[in-house]
């Protein structure tokens, strides 16, 4: 089979590699439809996480066919389409239980890498797997697309968005113009906002989040930045969902949240200082980590996808072939894209 291959910073290569094996009676063997390149795939490719040359690629992303089940599988069975999302929670733990299955207590190998290939070894499949009704060939390729946000960045929006606690009638600020800022934009919008202020400094991105909901926005950086976010906002927002990980971003999310606001972070934290003056003080709350993608999916995201209440696909801006990867790679380097898109089984 075929599988992107991480070969060192700023290079993939696609390599022929043995088919996965069922290894644990809980594993799933997946063939991939359509995979992704994520934002935080983009670290060890930058060479800011140290990754081991010739290695897996940190895909994380996809929708399949179940190809074999391991015996303790009875949820899924060979044939079904599945998203496959990014974290493996079990579904019975009490993190999983209290909607956290991003932090999964059952095991530690709750993340998916190497989905960036022809076929992928799912573990701990037995909650995880979300099957989605009928074949792949029943849905047009704008609702494939849909779908395989719900493997994590769509998601990940919401959870930005459900642990800042956003309500009725909010004023929201989204720190990031990436896939999962724009999903943060829907998820915000599905919950009742008010008045979402993006913080784009491109036009195609400003427009995209303009469609996804987003009433205002807001391009300056540092000083000048906050103080635009601050008079929008009447003094702070009552949510603000950090999508970046950046320290400064994180430190913008502070200086722009009200007294008793809550900060929703997902970005990747990278050197980020939590600031007792930023925070403690104004009685700033944090929350966020690792989406709860399986309990949202089933939940709402499934739904909402499947009956055209939102159209999160449209992050995907550029479509791309498996054997062509480090051009997919590179798009999202030089943000010539939002988001790219893998083909890799017609």
């Amino acid at each position: 089979m075929k599988t992107a291959i991480f070969e060192s910073a700023g290079h993939m290569a696609i390599e022929e590699v043995p088919m996965p094996q069922i290894e644990q009676p809980d594993d799933v063997i997946l063939r991939v439809v359509r995979t992704c390149v994520c934002g935080s795939d983009l670290w060890p490719f930058r060479g800011i996480n140290a990754s081991a040359p010739h290695s897996a690629n940190p895909g994380h992303e996809a929708i399949g066919i179940v190809e074999e089940v391991g015996s303790e599988i009875t949820s899924v069975k060979p044939g079904d389409f599945v998203i496959a999302p990014f974290t493996h929670g079990c579904g019975k733990c009490r993190a999983c239980l209290a909607g956290y299955d991003g932090s999964c207590m059952a095991h530690s190998d709750n993340f998916s890498v190497g989905d960036q290939g022809q076929y992928l070894r799912f573990q701990h499949a037995q909650w995880s797997l979300v099957k989605i009704p009928g074949k792949p060939s029943d849905y047009s390729e704008g609702m494939l697309k849909n779908l395989l946000t719900l493997s994590d960045v769509m998601a990940t929006g919401y959870h930005a968005a459900r642990t800042a606690r956003v309500e009725q009638g909010d004023t929201v600020i989204v720190l990031g113009d990436g896939a999962v800022g724009q999903c943060g934009i829907i998820a915000a919008k599905m919950m009742g906002a008010k008045r979402i202020i993006s913080t784009s400094r491109h036009a195609d991105r400003q427009a995209l989040a303009a469609e996804f909901g987003a009433t205002d926005n807001v391009a300056e950086r540092g000083d000048e930045g906050v103080a635009k976010l601050l008079e929008l906002s009447n003094g702070g927002a009552d949510a603000v969902l950090e999508c970046v990980g950046t320290d400064a971003s994180f430190q913008e999310a502070a200086a722009v949240a009200r007294p008793g606001a809550l900060i929703g972070r997902v970005g990747l934290p990278h050197d980020q200082q939590i600031s007792g003056e930023g925070t403690f003080y104004r009685n700033v709350g944090l929350a966020g980590g690792p989406a709860s993608v399986t309990t949202y999916d089933k939940a709402v995201l499934l739904d909402a996808v499947l009956n055209a209440e939102i159209e999160p696909g449209k992050v995907f801006t550029d479509t791309f072939a498996l054997d062509d990867i480090q051009a997919a790679y590179e798009a999202m380097d030089n943000r010539k894209t939002i988001k790219s898109y893998v083909i890799v089984e017609d």
